[in-house]
């Protein structure tokens, strides 16, 4: 546990100083039940337009799960702070991915998944939510009477899982 830890920590450190490069101001919370009583987020941020608090995590490949009580105190937190509740996932050789917790899967018992494929295909991305990008879907690109087959054919493999983020990027350049 104590090495899960380590790593839950140094990943929390790599989102905040990637947040900070992307010109953001960011504090990273004290760690949760040492040093106060009260449930804080992981990571407070913001670039004077947008305020975000974010709930950080990461894992090897498994799905990721957030316990019920844990997004109720970001929600609570967010609102009474005025910043826009996020969770931030991040799976073994992948970037970050962010969720607003309402569109995050609820299992049964009232917490929260987030499985790597519906990160991929469904969180927006770290240049996307520092403001540097914008996500197209493959339906906004058909009514932008768009692309050729071959634009077409690339995002649909990166859609369905078959190419990695990289190789489509390489292949549309």
């Amino acid at each position: 546990m104590a090495n899960s830890n380590a790593k839950g920590d140094r990943r929390e450190r790599e989102l905040v100083n990637a947040l900070d490069e992307a010109g953001f101001a960011v504090m990273r919370a004290p760690a949760s039940g040492s040093a106060t009583e009260r449930e804080l987020p992981d990571v407070l941020t913001g670039n004077g337009k947008t305020f975000y608090a974010i709930e950080a995590k990461s894992s090897a490949g498994d799905p990721i799960y957030l316990d019920g009580e844990e997004i109720a105190a970001l929600l609570f937190f967010a609102r009474n702070f005025g910043a826009k509740p996020r969770v931030a996932a991040r799976f073994d050789r992948e970037d970050w991915f962010f969720f607003h917790p309402g569109d995050l899967y609820t299992t049964d018992g009232g917490n929260y998944r987030v499985k790597k494929e519906t990160a991929l295909a469904e969180g927006t991305d770290f240049d996307e939510f520092v403001g540097n990008t914008r996500k197209v879907t493959l339906d906004e690109v058909a009514k932008e009477g768009g692309p050729d087959q071959a634009v077409l054919d690339v995002l649909s493999a990166f859609e369905r899982g078959d190419l990695p983020k990289e190789e489509a990027a390489e292949m549309l350049d």
